[in-house]
């Protein structure tokens, strides 16, 4: 038996079920009343101020908010980077703020992956070394060259980062964090460090990532246009959540601009 998933079963006896969604769709997060406080010698800065929040499975989510609102402290909590000074916070029936070092490296290595702003390629291995870098050790992969066709790289697999330009190298980061079949992709702006046109096209493969493979993504962002193509959008404003909302009509990608 899988042992992250045995302990993602198992942790918690004392705690209840994460709550049902009120559509019925699996509720993959659930938060409450959580806080994070960074001591900076005698300065408390409060980054998260009491939020209550539920993402559900395979929806694309995105949470805005400008700097310092709070959104990506709270993306670091979900994925097991960063722990909550209180509250609670559940991945399906498991209490992330209640677990060991140990049980969240394993949480993140088999059900979390991460995309950030920078991409963290290594460069002297090609885009379909650097995304078999994670396939190697994770449980139940997909091939580097399927992840890499997934987000339009077919074409690049042998060539090195500095071969590539910056969207092909966010797509490979894609790749990589989607190699390993995880049940949940976490986004910091992604398309933070490039210009619309490329940003676009990254957007298209997460977008084809939650579609094609039902994986709960959420990306945060402080560009109100890329709201637009989510599910949901759940705004943040000085460490709490101001206003949540579904879209009723997305729009794609490619219609986007900012």
């Amino acid at each position: 038996m899988d042992e992250s998933a045995d302990m993602i079963r198992n942790n918690d006896k004392a705690s209840g079920p994460v709550p049902a969604s009120a559509t019925g769709r699996r509720v993959v997060f659930h938060a409450e009343g959580l806080t994070k406080v960074y001591r900076m010698g005698e300065v408390q800065v409060h980054a998260l101020r009491g939020v209550d929040l539920d993402l559900y499975d395979g929806e694309l989510v995105v949470l805005l908010g400008p700097s310092g609102s709070g959104k990506s402290t709270l993306l670091n909590i979900l994925g097991g980077l960063d722990s909550a000074t209180s509250g609670t916070v559940y991945y399906l029936d498991h209490n992330l703020v209640q677990t060991t070092e140990r049980e969240l490296t394993k949480y993140r290595r088999h059900h979390v992956g991460f995309v950030f702003q920078f991409y963290n390629l290594i460069p002297s291995l090609t885009a379909l070394e650097n995304v078999a870098v994670v396939t190697e050790i994770a449980e139940n992969p997909m091939k580097p060259v399927d992840g890499l066709a997934l987000v339009g790289l077919s074409e690049r697999i042998n060539h090195f980062p500095a071969q590539l330009s910056g969207g092909e190298q966010q797509r490979v980061a894609i790749a990589r964090a989607i190699a390993k079949n995880p049940d949940v992709l976490l986004c910091d702006e992604p398309t933070g460090a490039l210009d619309s046109k490329t940003g676009i096209v990254v957007l298209e493969a997460l977008q084809r990532v939650n579609q094609v493979l039902g994986t709960t993504t959420a990306v945060i962002t402080h560009n109100a246009s890329i709201a637009q193509m989510a599910d949901r959008v759940i705004h943040l404003a000085d460490g709490r959540i101001s206003e949540v909302y579904v879209n009723k009509t997305k729009v794609a990608p490619r219609e986007l601009s900012w």
